[in-house]
């Protein structure tokens, strides 16, 4: 049986108590402890109650809560508190049957609405306490995006961004203190944003791409050029078929095995929200490049690892797809195999003649899909054109039941 209700999480706006339902302010007037930040503690400062501030680290806050259990304990969050806030942190720890949600209007939705846009239609990301280079995925032509920020600093980040690749005519609007008496509007374009913005705030960007933009869909499959590499990479026909193999889904994660320069384990992380992804490479050079091309391409998550399959897979975490791009051998795939998670996909590519009979070995034991890609491209012979072939890949696919 569940147990009682005792942990009461409260979304809280500019408006302060008169913001809150009479519900709502009746829980936080009767609380004995009230947890959040120095602005939350002075948006309800006329409740007497004992009071804390976040932790450090922030994680030990679910050990503190728990020791609280038995008082009338609020949690002050911004907004909604289950969407990107400290709602949801709590709930994966403590039982949400003792947690009570008390929403507020969202910084996305009070946004919006100040935009005249609807929710809906609207990418909603955070950079709050995150890499910002992470929004960089979501510059589309004429794609709509709210951004929670990190600080002042964030909205002059993500303009460069923008104006670095050919979005520099987007508009973006800044909005500060929102539903309060010191609600800020800033608005200006990308390229010539110079605004300075209290630290506390969300970003509203109208992406608008210049003719010679640079088109950087999720999708897998980007232009080759947009990597930098030694050349030995999973070239962008190639690499479209594999990521559409190891099918990228929300918060799923990759081992990129004999990563390179990252590509495939990049767009992985692009394709799906909260991909995450490990790339396995020996080489200093290729994971210097590696993490080079995650940053820029909206992947700053990428952890990478030095060190050779298979002693390295030890003690990570179970994956839910794998790519084996280079190292391949019988102990690489069995350990690899091992450790996959029920209906997880695994994916390796061949280029030589050793590689692909081994390929054929394991098939044959295994079972799963054999395909030979074979691309060519058409490029210049002079004053002519003719097609110059890459070298033929041989791919394995299966998944595991």
């Amino acid at each position: 049986m569940s147990e009682t209700p005792w942990l009461h999480i409260v979304g809280i706006g500019e408006d302060g108590m008169d913001g809150l339902t009479p519900v709502t302010r009746t829980v936080v007037e009767a609380a004995e402890v009230i947890i959040g930040g120095d602005r939350h503690h002075e948006l309800s400062k006329s409740v007497n109650a004992q009071r804390l501030s976040w932790p450090h680290p922030f994680d030990a806050l679910i050990d503190q809560l728990l020791e609280l259990k038995g008082k009338r304990v609020v949690v002050l969050a911004t907004g909604d508190p289950l969407w990107f806030s400290v709602g949801a942190r709590i709930g994966r720890s403590i039982d949400p049957a003792q947690i009570v949600y008390h929403p507020q209007l969202s910084a996305f939705q009070l946004t919006a609405a100040r935009m005249g846009w609807s929710v809906a239609d609207v990418e909603t990301l955070t950079v709050h306490g995150r890499p910002v280079e992470q929004m960089i995925a979501f510059i589309q032509p004429d794609q709509r995006l709210i951004v929670l920020t990190t600080g002042e600093e964030t909205p002059a980040q993500i303009a460069k961004f923008l104006t670095d690749r050919g979005f520099g005519n987007s508009p973006m609007t800044v909005f500060a203190a929102m539903g309060g008496e010191k609600e800020k509007r800033f608005e200006g374009l990308a390229h010539s944003w110079a605004h300075e913005v209290p630290a506390f705030n969300t970003l509203a960007v109208e992406c608008i791409a210049a003719p010679d933009a640079a088109l950087l869909p999720r999708v897998p499959g980007l232009d080759d050029s947009l990597f930098q590499s030694d050349g030995t990479m999973t070239k962008q026909e190639v690499r479209a078929a594999t990521v559409a193999k190891l099918m990228p889904m929300r918060g799923a994660l990759l081992w990129d095995i004999g990563t390179g320069c990252g590509s495939v384990a990049i767009e992985w992380m692009r394709a799906a929200r909260y991909a995450r992804a490990i790339g396995i490479e020996p080489r200093a050079d290729r994971r210097a490049m590696a993490a080079a091309n995650a940053l820029a391409l909206g992947a700053p998550k990428l952890d990478l690892i030095d060190g050779d399959a298979p002693v390295c897979l030890k003690g990570l975490d179970a994956p839910d797809a794998i790519f084996i791009g280079g190292g391949l051998s019988a102990e690489v795939f069995e350990k690899a195999w091992e450790n996959l998670r029920p209906l997880g996909r695994l994916v390796a590519n061949a280029v030589t003649l050793e590689s692909e009979a081994e390929l054929m070995g394991l098939h044959a034991k295994h079972g799963g899909q054999l395909v030979k890609i074979s691309v060519q491209r058409a490029e210049p012979v002079g004053r002519l054109t003719g097609w110059k072939p890459f070298m033929t890949v041989t791919q394995w696919s299966l998944v595991k039941r």
